[in-house]
């Protein structure tokens, strides 16, 4: 099943670093340390479904400009890209960097329905017009029948449809001033749908960053990180250069952002002077605590949903922890098996609904079986599929803001 026999591999000629590289595709050990996290093999249980068999893929891609079967362009593509590879491999391969660029060579043409959704997801203004439209049909009474009449399932709509939540339709402002004493200026990074589907959590951002002294910015011009573009093999030049030019351009102390899917992608740019000024909230919040500002207190018992782009790449989900335990007498553990992505992976629980659902179903019985009032999550993409009405899943900052002023209302 692990091949190690065909391995074509000289110890003596690898050097470890302690810092990422990119290596050739064809430099994968085939060590099998990367299986037991990917939660494609947790599903399918076969060497096909393996980050290192898809190195093999990205290799004939990549290096060998060999053309790849149908069967093995399945297999890829049913990487969640997750990442969670990348931590368990001793030759520190950036799998991650190597899929995107097969990806970008592949070219894979897209269907109707995606050229749509990355046009809107480039286009702002575009993208606003939609939204009354949506909030039309969710309050319409249409939604239930459109369901039932398996239009939607014709038109591969179904699974994104399903997903739909009210629309924000009121824009944030670009400036909300500090609580009290003034400690600084930042810029909050609100990437391309959260502002109408993410709104309370930005607004808990908000009121948290004010609480602690700072003047917030939310700068109009910014767009889509660009994770999803170019995790597709779309072009995603135009919306990094432009949320460059955005933020490099004001005059604040740091560029927070709150997803950490997008905050993933907006590490990975290339820009110095952007990413010194770039931090996670949580990270900030943590380090710019103020010992004076008191929270209530709360007797739930909350698990810690680790998302993957949290978890693999920005490697910072203690600072969640240590967040949430500054409200007196809760309770909060670890939800067992994060090392497993929960399915939804950017857009990977549109392009591959049946593989996404069966991971969320492995995560929502493990949710279950914690038997807790409420599972804290800091990617919105995870929140928006994890979600149900058995189990409430949020971003911290919005139980952690509530608990500012008023008694937590989650139950």
């Amino acid at each position: 099943m692990f091949d190690f026999m065909d391995l074509e591999f000289n110890e003596s000629e690898m050097t470890i670093s302690s810092d990422f590289y990119i290596p050739e595709a064809s430099e994968c050990m085939r060590c099998g340390q990367c299986v037991s996290g990917c939660p494609t093999f947790r599903l399918f249980q076969i060497d096909e479904e393996t980050p290192r068999r898809r190195i093999r893929t990205i290799s004939k891609i990549l290096v060998e400009n060999l053309p790849v079967s149908t069967d093995e362009l399945a297999h890829l593509n049913n990487c969640v890209q997750c990442r969670a590879c990348e931590t368990s491999c001793p030759s520190q391969m950036r799998y991650g960097e190597l899929f995107d660029q097969a990806q970008e060579k592949l070219q894979t043409p897209l269907n109707t329905w995606a050229k749509v959704a990355f046009h809107l997801l480039k286009n702002k203004k575009q993208r606003g017009w939609l939204m009354p439209f949506l909030k039309i049909y969710l309050k319409s009474g249409v939604q239930k029948p459109l369901r039932n009449s398996g239009i939607l399932e014709k038109l591969n709509l179904a699974n994104a449809e399903n997903l739909l939540s009210e629309p924000a339709l009121k824009p944030l402002f670009e400036n909300y001033p500090a609580t009290g004493v003034t400690r600084g200026n930042v810029a909050l990074f609100t990437g391309c749908i959260a502002e109408h589907f993410d709104c309370e959590t930005l607004l808990a951002a908000i009121k948290l960053l004010n609480a602690i002294g700072f003047n917030v910015q939310i700068p109009k011009q910014q767009g889509c990180c660009g994770a999803i573009h170019q995790h597709n093999g779309q072009s995603a030049t135009n919306l990094i250069e432009n949320n460059l030019a955005v933020f490099n351009a004001l005059d604040v102390d740091a560029v927070i952002h709150v997803a950490t899917g997008c905050g993933a992608m907006l590490s990975e740019y290339e820009n110095e002077n952007f990413k010194r000024r770039l931090f996670d909230i949580n990270d900030f919040l943590l380090a710019n605590w103020s010992d004076d500002l008191e929270l209530l207190s709360s007797n739930l018992k909350v698990a810690i949903h680790e998302p993957c782009s949290q978890r693999n790449i920005l490697k910072n989900q203690q600072s969640v922890y240590a967040l949430l335990k500054k409200i007196p007498d809760l309770n909060v553990n670890p939800l067992a098996d994060n090392h497993i992505c929960c399915g939804s992976g950017g857009s990977y629980m549109l392009t591959h609904p049946e593989n996404a659902k069966q991971l969320r179903d492995l995560k929502r019985q493990i949710i279950t079986d914690a038997q807790v009032d409420l599972v804290a999550s800091s990617n919105f993409g995870c929140v928006l599929f994890l979600n149900s009405d058995e189990t409430k899943v949020v971003h911290p900052l919005v139980f952690l803001a509530q608990q500012l002023n008023s008694k937590s209302t989650f139950l």
